[in-house]
């Protein structure tokens, strides 16, 4: 998970000023977690407190948690619908497809046993707030492509199982995507171009520089391709330290407190 979490904060100082290069510094002055950062942890905590209890529980405990979370560390980047959301008294789905529901869903990717599981989780995950099915499969896509890279699937299974899942077109690579890439916030023009950069990785910190260089949505974008890097090449202590280095101490418990379930729930 924590994957996801430096990804957030390397790409978080190139969203207001995209680069379409891989060479720059990783982490920088003004590198911060942003609301992925934020809404990724609501949803480890909420499968922690909700776990085997059904989807009703963790529909209710994803819509506390996240409202407290967002609550708690205002002003990270949260779009205006779901801004309201979290301020909302009785907060509703409302049809989004944005990528917020598939930037926070890498733990269920972490804890699913199986391909199934991951997509029934990512779903639930994504729907009290985006609950458009373009919300929900983004969500999906990258739950799908954690547990498969956890689990050992080769980068031509993760391909060929997005593309017959969801739909996905992942046949054009980085140097063809890139040039004309601009800004976008949606599942349907970031979930693709995430998994890609994923697919033309080597190593975690390559594939974070390559969805960066893709410009637009840079802290979203590695996010989602840093979560599932993680799970298929491991990630640098050195990374992993600096993550934990650039949460407060109350993500620093969350992170500890989910390694933990994780661990009791898989054994690994």
């Amino acid at each position: 998970m924590l994957g996801a979490v430096l990804g957030d904060i390397a790409g978080s100082i190139y969203e207001r000023h995209p680069i379409k290069t891989t060479d720059f510094p990783l982490i920088q002055d003004g590198s911060a977690f942003t609301d992925d950062t934020v809404m990724t942890f609501a949803v480890a905590k909420s499968l922690i407190e909700a776990d085997a209890q059904g989807a009703g529980a963790l529909k209710k405990a994803l819509v506390q948690n996240m409202q407290a979370l967002g609550q708690a560390y205002p002003d990270r980047g949260y779009g205006g619908y779901f801004s309201q959301w979290l301020r909302a008294e009785n907060p509703k789905p409302y049809g989004s497809f944005g990528n917020g529901s598939a930037m926070r869903v890498s733990p269920v990717g972490w804890i699913a046993a199986s391909v199934e599981e991951a997509a029934h989780l990512a779903k639930i995950t994504a729907e009290v707030t985006h609950d458009h099915p373009e919300g929900i499969k983004g969500a999906q896509a990258i739950a799908v492509c954690i547990v498969l890279a956890r689990q050992g699937a080769d980068k031509d299974t993760i391909r060929q199982t997005v593309t017959d899942r969801f739909g996905y077109d992942l046949s054009r690579n980085l140097d063809a995507i890139r040039p004309d890439y601009q800004m976008d916030a949606t599942c349907p023009g970031s979930v693709p171009e995430a998994i890609t950069a994923f697919l033309e990785g080597r190593d975690y910190e390559g594939t974070l520089r390559l969805a960066i260089s893709l410009g637009g949505d840079s802290d979203t974008l590695a996010c989602m391709a840093g979560g599932i890097a993680e799970a298929a090449f491991g990630m640098p202590a050195v990374l992993r330290e600096k993550a934990y280095a650039m949460l407060d101490d109350n993500l620093r418990r969350l992170a500890c407190a989910f390694s933990a379930f994780r661990f009791g729930k898989l054994g690994a």
